[in-house]
């Protein structure tokens, strides 16, 4: 099971990320408006700004203040890694 740092001492089980998306999008806000009415918002921004939202297999949306393109490389090398 690998971890993924999605920033500020927070990490999500790397194998369960189904999207990492930028947080402008109208479908984007509309999706963690939903997930904060159904009880599936995780907020790990410790306070900052949301940079990025993260979609899991279990329909949790988890907000992160790293930027979605820093995430996506870590995803990536925790993939390689995985596989070597």
């Amino acid at each position: 099971m690998k971890l993924l740092n999605i920033g500020y001492g927070n990490v999500v089980v790397a194998s369960r990320v189904v999207a990492i998306v930028g947080p402008g999008a109208a479908p984007v806000r509309r999706l963690r408006e939903w997930a904060r009415e159904s009880g599936k918002l995780v907020d790990a921004t410790q306070g900052r700004k949301t940079r990025s939202v993260i979609v899991a297999d279990s329909d949790h949306v988890i907000l992160s203040a790293v930027q979605a393109e820093t995430i996506s490389l870590r995803l990536a090398a925790a993939t390689l890694e995985d596989e070597t």
